[in-house]
């Protein structure tokens, strides 16, 4: 039934039979004069009415391009009138702050006003972010299901937007720039994002085209705020992939308030899937709190800390990996020796200070401290077989390998440690003067890193040690000796004791006015860096950039809700520690910043069908790239060339439909285009490691009709293949072979046992506020996709052989949720 709904919605969208609906919303929350939510406020409109819950929410439906009178009452507050007038489908935010004094009576005209929607941002709500299953469940989880929005690997958290790579993504929690880890090379070492889901309040996420007063970085701005407690609750998760606890607490009087959570995750449930059978014993495990301090009516503190660790310990044993076609099936036989243990602790704090001079005028002042210590260490002996399977099924070696193309083996030694401390103060301000808005900020950056490599492989084909591709002595075997060193086939040592200092800044003016009837929003402003690199044996190098950026949006005075956007501008990209070290470990203080014009040109429309709210954004894009860094990606490890000699492009299209399919539910479905290309040393153009060109996604919520209580969740992603790589030294451009599509459904069925509508009549039930069990089902079709290719010689044909690496199969877990 949902299925065919969808369908039909997709019908009425290529064709443009849209209902125009009439009526709107009124949204909002209701304050005391303490500025403390207040519940079972009445709120009515010609006889349709609701009340405000335990955070002072409330949501109703009114009629549209008429008055409308709104009347809020309390039994010990002063009732409030107000009267809106609507456009159709209008979905209006307003916040009322109720005394016990005077009555208050006003009058609202609104012609939307939704600056998310101005600026192009996408809004999640936390709620679904909870409930939506994947391997990955989380902010990013969520993400990867929007259009734009790419990713071949469930195990990580990282992702790539509109053909950028995850470095290009900025990540903030309550306005504070946040961090990952520098060494992690594959998605099961992650463990954890930084992002506490149990903790968030609101999600904003722009895929490009953002505004000045956001950092500088190419493609995305994934912005978090974390909620301030207005009572004591408690939350608690479970599952066969770990645990996570988080406690709300108030002071009686209100002005203190925190949020806390702590949080365990073990991947082998998903490890263990995988073809190679392992020794697996990870420990992923952080802490979060967020303290907030109400001093005055002017004054307002706030303090951010995490503390996260990832201990991650892997022993290889075995792996076989059958590919080929039916006609010529083969197989990859590897037997593993060694082991890898890895381990990265992170420290992060921040203090906020709010000053608010006057109803015109927000102070914000930000410091913050993040410092990572990470250790990368693995020896790891393996020795494959490479050979043709027999497929003669009455045969009594059918399966096995019956005639061997190619024997070797691999030895990869690692002893990298790395500390980084980064620290961050930032002061910023905002003004309104009638309709214009000016906002301001000053940053200073230190970051210090302390980095030793050594890392160096050692390939053996056929008895053979094979020589790196580089410039040695000419080896013409058997007919005459080799004569020269036998070294390893990969080596790299380096050092680096590396300080980077940073100012940045940013201006911008929006303004809000109406051109010939119809509402118009404009937004223009600024951004600069000025970076120096400096350390030990590096010559010291400053370079400065400089960034403008606009966005103009129109609502044409019409019947239906339409919304049009064009932004872009000037992006930069100053270099981080990462960009700037080479292929042999050795940092180029010199490269410059990677900088790209953005142009996106988009459209909202919203309306109503079976007289629910539905919502259609459309999106194009081009990115003109130049000084492009080129890299190499293998899982989520990028590896630099650590030189800005390429140029790139990135053009597509996106589109998301969103709305109630399932009357009470909001689902979704996400189609995208993307094409981008780099040209490296005027080669010409060859697709970027991130090259996605088709993405389809579905997010979809249901119930049983008969029985509520039973939920459906489904997250259904489609992605074509990836540029698969190439051997290591080798020249790109003569690898330009794809992996396969990457197809994944993870679908979850839940039973809440206690929420608001059930409550329990068992007395030893009566502490939950809500109680639900489900089974998830992650991969549910089993799908083969594959992440990178291990690369293979045949010793008969000298051919390489990518091997695709394949991740999880279908897994089952059992998750419990509960409210306190």
């Amino acid at each position: 039934m949902g299925l065919n709904k969808i369908i039909l919605a997709f019908f009425f969208f290529c064709f443009g039979f849209f209902a125009s609906a009439q009526s709107a919303q009124v949204k909002g929350v209701i304050l005391d004069k303490n500025n403390q939510p207040v519940a079972n406020v009445n709120v009515s409109c010609r006889g349709n009415g609701t009340q405000s819950n335990a955070n002072g929410y409330y949501v109703l439906t009114v009629p549209a391009n008429q008055k409308s009178i709104l009347i809020f009452s309390h039994i010990s507050l002063k009732k409030v009138t107000v009267t809106v007038t609507l456009k159709p489908n209008e979905d209006y935010e307003f916040n009322l702050v109720m005394g016990d004094q005077d009555e208050q009576m006003g009058e609202v005209i609104i012609m939307s006003n939704n600056k998310k929607r101005v600026q192009g941002i996408t809004t999640i709500e936390p709620e679904m972010i909870r409930k939506i299953p994947g391997a990955n469940a989380g902010v990013e989880n969520i993400l990867k299901s929007l259009p734009g929005v790419n990713s071949n690997n469930e195990l990580s958290t990282q992702y790539a937007v509109r053909g950028g790579n995850y470095d290009e993504n900025l990540v903030y929690v309550n306005e504070i720039e946040v961090y990952r880890p520098f060494l992690i090379r594959s998605g099961q070492q992650e463990g954890l994002s930084f992002t506490n889901t149990d903790l968030v309040q609101n999600v904003d996420f722009s895929a490009g085209g953002f505004q000045s007063k956001y950092g500088d970085k190419l493609s995305s701005v994934l912005d978090i705020t974390y909620r301030k407690p207005t009572k004591f609750g408690a939350v608690a998760e479970a599952s066969f992939l770990g645990a996570s606890a988080a406690v709300d607490a108030v002071s009686k009087n209100g002005k203190w308030s925190q949020v806390t959570g702590i949080r365990y995750r073990n991947n082998s449930l998903l490890v263990n899937s995988q073809e190679t059978e392992t020794n697996y014993t990870p420990t992923f495990a952080d802490f979060q709190s967020n303290v907030n301090f109400k001093a005055s009516d002017k004054w307002d503190f706030s303090f951010l800390g995490n503390v996260s660790q990832n201990d991650y310990q892997y022993q290889p044993l075995t792996r076989q990996t059958n590919f080929g076609t039916i006609d010529n099936p083969m197989a990859l036989l590897v037997y593993y020796e060694g082991q890898e243990k890895d381990k990265y602790t992170t420290v992060f704090g921040a203090v906020k200070s709010t000053y608010t001079a006057s109803e015109k005028s927000i102070y914000k002042l930000i410091a913050s401290v993040y410092h990572t210590q990470e250790q990368e260490y693995f020896d790891i002996l393996a020795q494959y077989r490479l050979g043709e399977v027999d497929s003669n099924i009455g045969s009594d070696t059918f399966g096995d390998v019956a005639f061997t193309r190619g024997i070797g083996s691999q030895l990869n030694h690692a002893r990298n440690d790395l500390d980084a401390l980064i620290i961050n103060t930032e002061l910023k301000g905002i003004h309104n003067f009638k309709k214009n808005q000016f906002e301001w900020g000053a940053k200073f950056t230190r970051e210090s890193i302390r980095d030793r490599v050594i890392e160096w492989e050692v390939i053996d084909s056929a008895g053979f040690s094979i020589n790196p591709p580089k410039v040695l002595p000419k080896n013409d075997q058997p007919y005459s000796p080799y004569a020269g060193p036998l070294v390893p086939y990969n080596n790299v040592r380096a050092t680096n004791f590396v300080d980077i200092n940073r100012f940045s800044g940013y201006a911008q003016w929006s303004r809000k006015g109406y051109l010939g009837g119809n509402e118009v929003w404009m937004n223009a402003g600024i951004r600069s860096q000025n970076w120096t690199v400096s350390g030990d044996g590096i010559t010291s190098s400053t370079q400065f950039t400089f960034s403008p950026r606009a966005q103009f949006s129109i609502k044409p005075n019409w019947n239906k809700d339409m919304f049009f956007r064009l932004s872009g501008g000037l992006y930069h990209q100053p270099p981080s520690y990462r960009e700037l070290r080479d292929a042999d470990g050795v940092v180029q203080a010199d490269v410059k910043a990677q900088q790209s014009i953005h142009v996106v040109l988009s459209n909202d429309y919203s309306f109503k069908m079976w007289q629910r709210p539905f919502k259609m954004v459309s999106e194009l894009y081009y990115k003109s790239l130049t000084d492009v860094n080129p890299y190499t990606l293998d899982n989520v490890r990028i590896r630099y060339a650590a030189a800005n000699n390429a140029k790139a492009y990135a053009e597509g299209f996106d589109f998301r439909l969103n709305g109630e399919f399932v009357p009470g539910t909001e689902s979704w479905f996400s189609f995208g285009y993307l094409k981008t290309e780099e040209n490296i040393d005027n080669k010409g153009y060859i697709s970027r490691p991130t090259d996605q060109r088709l993405k389809f996604a579905l997010l979809f919520q249901d119930y049983m009709p008969n029985i509520p209580s039973i939920k459906l969740y489904l997250n259904l992603v489609y992605n074509t293949g990836l540029p698969g790589g190439s051997p290591s030294y080798s020249d790109p451009y003569l690898y330009q072979n794809r992996l396969n599509d990457y197809r994944r459904a993870d679908v979850g069925f839940f039973k809440v046992l206690i929420d608001d509508q059930n409550p329990s009549t068992k007395k030893w039930l009566q502490p939950f506020k809500e109680l639900a069990i489900g089974l998830e089902i992650f991969n549910l079709f089993d799908n083969q996709n594959a992440i990178t290719n291990t690369w293979v010689r045949d010793v008969y044909s000298k051919n390489q052989y990518a091997i695709p690496n394949y991740m999880t199969t279908r897994v089952f877990n059992v998750k419990v949720n509960m409210r306190f």
